[in-house]
């Protein structure tokens, strides 16, 4: 009995102990934020990252009581922003919206690259997700995706098509439509996504894969045709746009998506402290509302998300393998 109760007591004591510890630690835990956040925007002003960070960084402003300044940094497909990123200061101080670019795929293309964007970079949560639409110049006689399938093997290599550059979402979703489709097009590469469209509607180039913020009244005005969407579903913008899917590719789906990071090594309670105000604010009626001209609002945990860059990491280092994709 006598060995029992010291047992009891021994346990208690230990217990005791313990909790003391980890209260001193959560207590020594400095308070985050204390000043301002710079959230890196990898896209120059105007484009759709820095509209979605600049809605977000208004709100995260007063959900944190510090001023969360957007600072923009283009160039090398987000790779500059993904670089100042991940050699920042592990405080949580600096932030990054990125997309496939400088999150996933950009070390396919660029030699010695600066960072491992698996490793030195640690995920927050997702922002926006969409689906790109396939469209095409009016000159094109295609009426359909099977239309434009018989027409590009019909012409191998003579279609050309515009990106935002090697590397962006429009460049691997069109990647992943010559590989299941077994097509050729052209590939003409642009130091942005407004460029690329310009030049589609002058007719320099057939063909793209864009947003649908960004193509959406040339579609209505009939100065672009649009084809199909590259999402799993149809899209809520283009309800009567088929997917290419059901459009005669059987299991086709691309997406673009923007999310937030910050460096590696950043303390965990600092992470969830952001996954929690930045979904939040996505989760809003009017953020949601807003978010539409760039897709949909999406949040999840932090590791969901580390999942999902590491799944797209994989999807598109096979395209790019597979169809050959490099730099030049």
């Amino acid at each position: 009995m006598t060995s029992a109760i010291n047992n009891t007591v021994w346990k208690v004591a230990v217990a005791g102990t313990l909790l003391a510890i980890m209260s001193h630690a959560v207590a020594q835990q400095p308070a985050y934020p204390t000043r301002p956040i710079r959230l890196i925007a990898s896209q120059s002003p105007g484009g759709g990252i820095d509209t979605v960070a600049r809605i977000v960084a208004t709100r995260l402003t007063d959900a944190l009581g510090q001023n969360v300044m957007v600072d923009n940094r283009a160039g090398a497909n987000g790779s500059v922003a993904g670089e100042l990123t991940a050699k920042s200061p592990p405080d949580g101080y600096t932030m990054m919206l990125g997309a496939v670019g400088n999150l996933a795929v950009n070390g396919f293309f660029t030699k010695n690259m600066t960072y491992d964007p698996l490793k030195d970079l640690a995920p927050v949560t997702p922002a926006v997700t969409s689906g790109n639409v396939l469209v095409v110049h009016p000159s094109v006689p295609a009426k359909s995706l099977k239309e434009f399938l018989a027409l590009a093997r019909a012409r191998p290599g003579e279609l050309a098509y515009g990106s935002s550059g090697v590397g962006g979402s429009g460049h691997l979703a069109t990647g992943l439509l010559q590989s299941m489709a077994k097509i050729k097009l052209l590939h003409v590469p642009y130091k942005g996504n407004g460029p690329a469209i310009v030049n589609l509607m002058s007719g320099e180039v057939q063909l793209a894969f864009a947003s649908p913020a960004s193509v959406s009244a040339n579609i209505s005005a009939g100065r672009l045709r649009a084809l199909a969407v590259g999402t799993a579903n149809r899209s809520r913008q283009f309800p009567q746009v088929p997917t290419i899917s059901e459009a005669g590719v059987p299991g086709y789906e691309s997406k673009s998506w923007y999310g937030f990071v910050v460096a590696a090594k950043t303390p965990q309670p600092i992470v969830l402290r952001l996954n929690k105000e930045i979904g939040q604010v996505l989760s809003r009626p009017e953020v949601i509302e807003q978010m539409l001209t760039q897709g949909e609002a999406w949040t999840t945990s932090p590791e969901v998300f580390a999942a999902f860059i590491k799944s797209e990491h994989d999807k598109w280092g096979r395209v790019i393998r597979e169809q050959g994709i490099t730099a030049n």
